[in-house]
């Protein structure tokens, strides 16, 4: 501890030592009762009290240091996956093995502080030799470490694997984050081993019903030059494609397409496999399943009118375009028998007509809540048009025609329109439409609007509504063929007609889910290391989330066993995290209730086995090799793993650093000072009574 003075505080200093020896004299000074010797003992301790006193009331400061020396921490890591349980190389003792990390352990703890880590999938505290994890992943304890030991006095990082990570990257490039030396055990076997195996499996996991769809196999071998395995693929259990493949080199790798249909819907189940050859190091890896999603994305389209039109076969080329939707045209008295159920969406070009034939379709496609894509024109019958429906009214009719011309609405985002496309609006013809004063009850939202002559009005042309959830659309005139014809002229011309008329068609058939309660798994298929979790959502009548009465859900895997939970509830919905579950398919029904209503949802989720420990089975010496030289240490085998405690001992890396702690004190807070002034009153005050002074 040392006082911190400056030129200031020495000038104080020097003034309250002069006070007091003022104070002294004028004391003792002219003293001639005490001998000699006393007054200057007595004039001292005056000095000292008056001096110290008048000092501390200046509160200088003091600077306190003190040392506290920080032992290296040694970090001992083990690899606790399963290509280092499973593969061992000739020669290897693994109790052995497990004795002398714990000798090392113990060693290292008489001088060092020594934390231990086993690492797979994740990272736990403490050695672990079960071998169970499914995934190595090196980064993850690198960046575990620095996020733990951030500076602290990390002395050397023992790392024990087979060089195998398969998770996280390669851990080069973390390890300058710890900066310590790195010391490795190289575990495994270099020397590879005779295996068959599915590397690699690439593939959409969403396909349409009916599309052929592409799995790209890679087929390796190791040490089975000459040999013949089978390439094998089973949909839900049932192969369906099989060729053999001929393995012509000692290191082979093999890319295999099969191309298969999917003519079912729902989640189906895809084994790859490849058999066996004799003696292989493991068959764990000779498989992969994945699973594939099959929808149904086609929907079905009613285009229906009183007579043909060009119009018509232009809405239906367009549509059919995209070859999830099928178009369905019915004309003049095939509209008495369409049923309605079947369609996600209906056209209705200029229905209702001058006849009658429409009323009865419309009526049936407005209980039946079908999406309505109502075009106007000539032949419209425009009084009838204002009692089928109430979201339009034409007034003042006379029974002429209109010509109007198309221009985008600036402000339409319901879809996305091709801003250069657009342009061409310009050079279309325009569409006809009746005469009258058209009149919108509600809001809507406008795609195109009505250019008459040169004046662009506000009215709308193409534009959409929401009538209490079902979506309707309108196109106010005739004669988009001729747009199409107009493209035709040009080559360079986008396909503005068949891109409005898609899109139109996809954002009027797309239904909202109106459900008031659904459960969803986050994915569709798991890894078995990985949490299942559901997510749920319950409205009540007002379609507003909400989250008081309980949601319970069962689970039952694929042999009818049943597990039983309870949501807990996630801000306004709900939310389960089922932990990791075993490889195989599963099935859920969630269940809840709110007022006098019970609601259930139902779904389903996969759970695939890990393989990728099994993937690679030969030990990578030369990343730890490399990982050792580029910090600074040393790649040991484990039969000499000890030789480690000697290797810290002698690098010089390894030291105590002693951390510096300063403090700045007031001079007032030292409680001793106050002691030592008593003391000197005391002192004084004896003297001077026993000297006969007051």
């Amino acid at each position: 501890m040392g006082n911190f003075f400056t030129a200031t505080s020495i000038f104080t200093f020097l003034a309250c030592l002069l006070l007091g020896g003022l104070y002294a004299w004028v004391l003792y000074g002219t003293n001639k009762s005490l001998n000699q010797n006393l007054k200057y003992a007595l004039a001292a301790l005056r000095i000292l009290v008056v001096t110290t006193i008048t000092w501390l009331l200046f509160a200088p400061l003091v600077k306190r240091i003190t040392y506290t020396p920080e032992k290296p921490i040694i970090v001992l890591a083990h690899d606790n996956s399963i290509s280092v349980a499973e593969v061992e190389p000739a020669g290897f003792n693994k109790a052995k093995y497990q004795k002398d990390l714990q000798q090392l352990k113990d060693q290292l703890s008489s001088k060092y502080e020594v934390k231990t880590f086993s690492f797979s999938d994740s990272v736990k505290a403490g050695l672990d030799f079960t071998g169970k994890g499914k995934l190595s992943n090196a980064s993850g304890l690198i960046n575990q470490l620095n996020d733990e030991l951030l500076n602290r006095n990390v002395g050397a990082v023992i790392i024990a694997s087979d060089g195998i990570f398969n998770r996280g990257g390669n851990p080069l490039y973390e390890l300058n984050k710890i900066k310590a030396p790195v010391y490795t055990i190289a575990m495994g076997d270099t020397i590879a081993k005779r295996d068959v195996l599915i590397a690699n499996v690439n593939y959409n996991n969403l396909v349409y019903l009916d599309n052929e769809f592409t799995l790209d196999i890679q087929v390796q071998a190791f040490e089975s030059k000459g040999e013949t395995t089978q390439l094998s693929v089973a949909e839900n259990g049932v192969k369906v494609k099989q060729q053999n493949v001929a393995i012509n080199a000692n290191s082979f790798v093999q890319d295999v397409q099969i191309k298969l249909n999917a003519n079912k819907i729902g989640v189906q189940k895809y084994t790859v496999n490849v058999s066996s050859v004799k003696n292989e190091i493991t068959t764990k890896n000779n498989s992969q399943t994945i699973f594939v999603e099959v929808i149904d994305a086609r929907q079905k389209v009613l285009l229906a009118a009183a007579a043909p039109h060009p119009d018509i076969a232009t809405l239906k080329q367009a549509i059919e375009l995209n070859k999830h939707y099928e178009v369905t045209v019915a004309l003049a008295d095939e509209l008495n028998t369409t049923e309605p159920n079947k369609y996600s969406l209906a056209i209705l070009y200029q229905l209702p007509g001058n006849t009658n034939v429409a009323a009865s379709l419309i009526g049936r496609l407005q209980e039946a809540k079908t999406s309505l894509w109502y075009i106007l024109g000539a032949q419209s019958n425009v009084g009838a048009f204002n009692q089928v429906q109430k979201s339009l009214s034409f007034s003042r009719a006379n029974g002429s025609i209109q010509e109007v011309f198309p221009y985008p609405d600036p402000n339409f985002t319901s879809f996305n329109l091709d801003a250069a496309a657009l342009k061409q609006l310009n050079d279309y013809d325009p569409l006809q439409m009746p005469f009258a004063n058209l009149g919108i009850n509600g809001n809507y939202t406008a795609a195109l609007n009505q250019r008459i002559g040169k004046i662009n009005t506000q009215t709308p042309l193409l534009f959409f509504i929401d009538d209490n959830g079902k979506k309707l659309g309108f196109l106010i005139g005739e004669g988009i063929w001729k747009w199409k014809l107009e493209e035709a002229k040009n080559e360079q011309s986008f396909p503005l007609v068949n891109e409005l008329i898609a899109k139109t068609v996809q954002y009027l058939s797309v239904k909202d889910d109106k459900r008031k309660f659904k459960v969803y798994s986050s994915k569709n298929t798991y890894e078995e290391n990985e949490n299942v979790v559901l997510n749920a959502t319950l409205y009540n009548d007002a379609y507003e989330a909400v989250n008081t009465p309980d949601v319970n859900v069962q689970i039952k895997n694929g042999d009818g066993k049943v597990f039983n939970y309870t949501f807990s509830k996630f801000g306004a919905a709900y939310r389960l995290d089922a932990g990791t579950l075993p490889q195989g398919n599963y099935t859920y029904i969630a269940s809840t209730s709110l007022g006098d209503k019970k609601y259930t949802a139902s779904g389903a989720f996969y759970v695939n086995a890990l393989i990728a420990e099994y993937q690679q089975t030969t030990a990578n010496h030369q990343l730890l090799y490399t990982m050792a030289q580029q910090s600074g240490g040393k790649m040991v085998m484990p039969a000499n793993l000890l030789s480690i405690a000697d290797l810290l001992e002698k690098s010089g890396q390894v030291k105590t650093i002693s951390y510096e702690d300063r403090k700045y004190e007031e001079l007032i807070s030292l409680k001793w000072l106050f002691a030592l002034i008593i003391i000197l009153l005391t002192a004084e005050w004896f003297m001077r009574k026993r000297n006969g002074e007051a």
